[in-house]
């Protein structure tokens, strides 16, 4: 039986800010020009980075990115599994991955409704 939730996924949207997608310098300064561990400068980077990206999934592949999110917060998961395989440009380390992921949920359900209301 497939996993229903999969934490996986929350890499993939993250892989944005991984090294290992390095194509685009501009991008790259404005990440680690960022305190990652401020929420408000957070919620910017995601509105700037973000976003675009996850505006990329199809509506169900968002609506299980929430999900998901949502499933191993509450679970009160430590997201190490997400964490620990990715190298980032941001100039500090997350110094509280559980925050770094409910200011994360808040942005996407954000986004996800402002598409449901334009609809």
């Amino acid at each position: 039986m497939k996993e229903l939730y999969n934490i996986e996924s929350i890499r993939g949207l993250l892989f944005v800010f991984d090294i290992e997608n390095a194509d685009d310098e501009q991008r790259e300064a404005l990440i680690a020009s960022k305190d990652v561990n401020d929420e408000k400068e957070l919620a910017d980077l995601f509105d700037m980075v973000l976003k675009p990206e996850f505006f990329a999934y199809e509506e169900r592949g968002r609506e299980n990115l929430i999900s998901t999110i949502a499933y191993y917060l509450n679970k009160n998961d430590s997201f190490d599994r997400v964490f620990e395989r990715m190298t980032t440009y941001f100039d500090d380390e997350v110094l509280d991955q559980k925050k770094f992921m409910r200011v994360l949920l808040v942005c996407l359900q954000r986004y996800q409704k402002a598409v449901i209301d334009h609809s």
